[in-house]
């Protein structure tokens, strides 16, 4: 029989082995007399917090003994949230996931402790530690799987959000997963739900999805909104405020998107009418600061992507119109420029224009974009990587075919790693296709970069999936 170690036993021998009284360690743990012996003799359970003060007063690193501390008094005797809460949350502090894993799988055995996990796991989540975070809303899942609840919906959302990062591949798994769950949030919540699930399908270039997410998005948005000024129901404007954008956004965002999707196919007759439709927002009731600054994004977007729409149909007219406007002073983000510099290469590339002049302007622009910052919203994470990615590889292609190689293999290999690092299989080997093509030209320093950089991804696939045998 295995017999459990105890943090009572632990601290007996030492302060034998230091020689010291109860009250003498009580003074340097700054606990009283009375509590340490307690605690030595079994008489009483002790708190994460006086764990913590033990632990520092015996040198130990913190958390040392917190694998006790769950089996002497989390596992071995009936569960207490009093106890166990804060211990989660100190878990939590010091990254120790492995027994917050412990500590959960003891006790979600029992429905019971299912809410008030969930309520951890949101001020976890809102503390920005999200692993922890995650852990306890996969379990709260998992325990409640057959529950059909909206506290399950919420856990697949976060799930969602979480795991959404740079391997495109899992988000496509991410992705499919929580779709089934949408419709068990609550109608405000679904705003949110499919804007999200509509941008990181946008940056998969799934775009059949996408127009299935913004046609859902904009006919619920429509009815929100309708009611919304029909009843003037104080608790619909309550729940409004759990938006991370006034609602009439989701209207005017679902018609940018579906203008995305008939750019995507080359309709952009189609594409022009949604890019009007985003752009007319005289039905718009709100007149605060929020909704201004809303409106003014929009008709921003409908300007440049007006302009882009002629550009990308053949109307070279449309080019230097358009270079004026994106290098006029504006409030336009950074992620927005990326945007535009793809729309000028990728018609460069498709109607063989030169426009080494315009590269020449931009400079400046295409060398500090290639920072982009870090953000926790979905567009910001997923759509501007791609973009990011997507325009290296069409500035190789431009620089390639023009006899520029030393600028086309380096924003190639930019563009390859950046694919990689997406985990988009296509685009990585059209990356590849474009080098052997243009093999002949390449240095051999960058050569070498390109041989070490396939071998570290030959390395990397071998660890992931195994070794082929190719023995008969």
């Amino acid at each position: 029989m295995k017999i459990t170690p105890t943090i009572r036993a632990e601290l007996e021998q030492y302060l034998k082995q230091e020689g010291l009284s109860l009250s003498q360690f009580g003074q340097i743990t700054g606990m009283n007399r009375g509590i340490i012996s307690s605690i030595v003799t079994g008489n009483k359970s002790m708190s994460v917090n006086q764990l913590d003060l033990i632990t520092e007063a015996m040198g130990l690193p913190e958390g040392h003994l917190y694998d006790l501390f769950i089996e002497n008094y989390i596992i071995d005797i009936p569960p207490n949230m009093r106890r166990i809460e804060p211990f989660l949350y100190r878990c939590a502090e010091l990254d120790k996931l492995d027994a917050i894993r412990r500590v959960v799988g003891a006790i979600m055995d029992n429905l019971l402790y299912s809410p008030k996990l969930f309520e951890i796991a949101e001020e976890l989540l809102a503390q920005g530690r999200n692993e922890a975070a995650l852990l306890l809303y996969e379990n709260v899942a998992e325990v409640e799987k057959y529950q059909h609840s909206e506290r399950l919906a919420v856990c697949q959302y976060r799930i969602f959000t979480i795991q959404i990062g740079d391997d495109q591949s899992r988000n496509v798994r991410a992705a499919s997963i929580f779709e089934a769950f949408v419709e068990r949030l609550n109608e405000i919540d679904q705003l949110d739900a499919l804007k999200d699930l509509a941008n990181v399908y946008r940056s998969l270039r799934k775009w059949d999805k996408v127009d299935e997410m913004a046609r859902k998005m904009r006919g619920k948005a429509e009815i929100q909104y309708s009611m919304k000024h029909q009843q003037k129901k104080r608790e619909h404007n309550e729940s409004e405020k759990k938006l991370s954008r006034p609602m009439f956004v989701y209207i005017s965002y679902a018609d940018l998107l579906c203008a995305g999707v008939c750019e995507s196919r080359e309709d952009y007759e189609q594409a022009l009418q949604f890019t009007y439709a985003y752009a007319e927002l005289d039905w718009v009731k709100e007149t605060d600061e929020d909704t201004q600054h809303w409106i003014n994004l929009f008709k921003g977007w409908a300007q440049a992507n007006v302009t882009a729409n002629k550009l990308l149909s053949g109307d070279i007219n449309a080019l230097y119109d358009y270079v004026e406007y994106i290098g006029a002073p504006s409030d336009t983000a950074e992620q927005d420029k990326v945007t535009q510099l793809l729309n000028i290469m990728m018609t460069a590339n498709r109607y063989q224009i030169d426009v080494n002049d315009i590269l020449q302007r931009f400079e400046t622009d295409i060398n500090s974009l290639l920072q982009f910052p870090q953000s926790n919203d979905i567009y910001t994470k997923q759509v501007i990587p791609d973009q990011f990615a997507r325009f290296g590889y069409e500035l190789a292609y431009y620089y390639l075919h023009r006899g520029s190689y030393s600028d086309g293999f380096k924003h190639l290999m930019y563009s390859m790693v950046s694919y990689h690092t997406l985990n988009n299989e296509t685009y990585f080997i059209k990356c590849m296709v474009l080098f052997e093509r243009y093999r002949a030209y390449v240095v051999s320093e960058t050569k070498a970069v390109y041989l070490e950089f396939i071998e570290r991804v030959w390395i990397a696939d071998v660890k992931k999936n195994g070794a082929i045998d190719h023995r008969n």
